[in-house]
């Protein structure tokens, strides 16, 4: 009985590491696959640059992103941090 005393520290730092550092990057991890998986022409992007453009074209590793008028960039899908919800309308007065 006395040799599970001197486990259980171990077994407490494995169980720390797992939630601060494991099971985060794997939640980071599925909701970047998500994102990715929802990219559409059309769609309002942010990427980790901090650019934010409409999907014009999608190929097998890269995202054509419309940036401006007349100008589009191509980036990898990994670029992409975040998909941008389409902000509501807003009266000119505020209201």
């Amino acid at each position: 009985m006395s040799n599970w005393g001197q486990f259980l520290p171990i077994v407490l730092l494995v169980l720390v590491f797992w939630f601060i550092i494991v099971r985060p990057t794997r939640i980071r991890s599925r909701q970047a696959a998500e994102t990715q998986r929802l990219l559409v022409p059309g769609t309002r992007i942010m990427l980790g640059s901090g650019i934010f453009g409409t999907v014009d074209a999608i190929g097998d590793e890269t995202v054509d992103v419309r940036v401006a008028a007349n100008t589009v960039i191509t980036v990898l899908r990994q670029g992409v941090a975040r998909i941008v919800p389409d902000e509501p309308v807003v009266d000119g007065d505020g209201e």
